[in-house]
């Protein structure tokens, strides 16, 4: 493995040994942006490609999992192994899946970074990010429940923006802390009728999943970032028509309850990431049911504003 490359999603070391300089050219178009955080570990990625006379593109691979080893085998060419304990992952693919790009980064590259990222430094939650006056906020939901487009309204509103729909809780803290992709956000299709900045935007290509509007968020004026935020709330999001903006508390151990079904599914594993969880115990917990996006917006101003008070 001659080639060798270090880059850092999520503000994580991940360090990455090849035989090929395509993978590192594939990983710093995702990564090569990101700067390191203040930690130094960092997780290990070696990935061999063999050639293929094969032009079409591999299946989508099969995922299994026992104690703290995960496997994406799709045959005897392209196939990975993660192991969550050493911090270490190897794959040997064929040229042909890395010749098509958007595959390999999403089936495997990026995959393999972020389930190693996940069960090392911090366990990854369904939810999107975003502070105001010091207070940052986890808006979590089902899927489609509105926390992107949430998570945007405020944003232009002057909350910072962390992340559309994955955080990462951060295990090195004092105080639960989210990490999450604040360089871009990801937009439903409706979303332009929302967003008059967003018109006119086509789709993204995506290999799988709903389709999706994926901007950086540099492209939108007036935007604040940060890459981590300290979190105070718990937000359930309860959209419903005519639903006038309220937040209503509700113990914290039932919005918790939330996260567990998106954690590692095997129990050695699984068990460090609630503990992990548990970090959260603290924090206030509310369902909130609202309608427009205006008075939501104004109603979690209001939350910042006032902490431990309900508007």
């Amino acid at each position: 493995m001659p080639y060798r490359g270090v880059f850092y999603p999520l503000g994580f070391g991940v360090e990455i040994c090849t035989n090929d300089r395509d993978v590192l050219e594939a990983a710093n178009e995702i990564w090569g942006h990101l700067l390191p955080r203040r930690i130094s570990a960092t997780v290990q990625l070696r990935i061999g490609i063999s050639e293929s006379t094969s032009t079409q593109c591999p299946a989508t691979p099969t995922v299994r999992a026992q104690r703290h080893l995960i496997s994406f085998i799709v045959d005897a060419e392209n196939h990975a192994t993660c192991d969550l304990k050493g911090g270490f992952g190897f794959a040997w693919l064929s040229r042909n899946a890395l010749r098509h790009r958007l595959y390999f980064r999403y089936h495997f590259l990026e995959s393999i970074a972020m389930v190693l990222i996940s069960g090392t430094f911090a366990p990854a939650l369904h939810a999107a990010c975003i502070c105001r006056h010091g207070r940052g906020m986890l808006l979590c939901g089902d899927s489609g429940a509105g926390k992107s487009t949430l998570a945007y309204a405020c944003a232009r509103a002057g909350f910072t923006y962390i992340t559309d729909d994955a955080s990462y809780l951060l295990r090195d803290s004092d105080h639960p802390r989210i990490v999450g992709h604040s360089h871009k956000i990801r937009f439903r299709p409706s979303s332009r009728k929302l967003f008059p900045e967003l018109r006119g935007r086509e789709l993204t290509p995506r290999l799988e999943g709903k389709p999706s509007i994926e901007v950086p968020t540099s492209e939108l004026p007036g935007l604040i970032t940060a890459q981590e935020a300290r979190i105070h709330y718990l937000v359930l999001l309860k959209r419903s028509p005519r639903a006038a903006a309220e937040l209503v508390p509700i113990p914290t151990d039932v919005a918790l309850e939330r996260f567990h079904e998106g954690l590692y599914p095997v129990e050695e594993i699984r068990r460090s990431q609630i503990a992990a969880l548990q970090q959260l115990a603290t924090v206030q917990a509310f369902e909130f049911y609202y309608s427009e996006l205006d008075d939501a917006v104004r109603c979690l101003e209001a939350l910042a504003l006032t902490p431990g008070h309900v508007p």
